[in-house]
């Protein structure tokens, strides 16, 4: 006697409170999707800059600049995406990464660090930064952060 096939569930669920969830976004989805490709990927050097190309202006400036500042301040760290993102990883962990706007439709493009960055503060500390610009003052304070996050 075989087992009975369980029957698939829509997306749709109802939570406890009655409110209706329709699932994942489109956006969610389609970075599912990414992470599938870049765990296939190879070269993530090249991968990074083809992904940061893609990106509008001005956050493919402050994309490219970012390359160059995290290269310049821990060499130690591996351009890969992640989920979509430029990322840079140390052992195969994902230290810090760059997240557009237009990624997941925000009023600003995400500067973040991954639980893998050496941060820690007391009992608080920030992970992730709003980014509009990338001045010098930016630059010098996102190049010290990334070297003591790989330290």
């Amino acid at each position: 006697m075989s087992p009975k096939k369980e029957t698939q569930k829509s997306a749709k669920s109802t939570t406890a409170i009655g409110k209706t969830s329709k699932g994942f976004t489109d956006e969610e989805r389609l970075a599912m999707r990414e992470r599938v490709h870049e765990l296939k990927a190879a070269d993530g050097e090249n991968a990074v800059l083809a992904q940061i190309g893609k990106m509008p202006e001005p956050e493919r400036a402050m994309g490219k600049r970012l390359h160059a500042i995290i290269k310049a301040s821990a060499p130690a760290l591996s351009p890969r995406l992640w989920y979509g993102m430029p990322a840079y990883a140390k052992d195969g962990k994902v230290v810090c990464f760059f997240q557009s706007a237009q990624k997941f439709k925000t009023r600003y493009a995400t500067f973040g660090f991954s639980d893998k960055a050496n941060l820690d503060e007391g009992a608080m500390w920030p992970v992730a930064f709003a980014l509009k610009e990338l001045t010098a003052t930016e630059a010098g304070r996102i190049g010290a952060l990334v070297k003591k996050a790989v330290s």
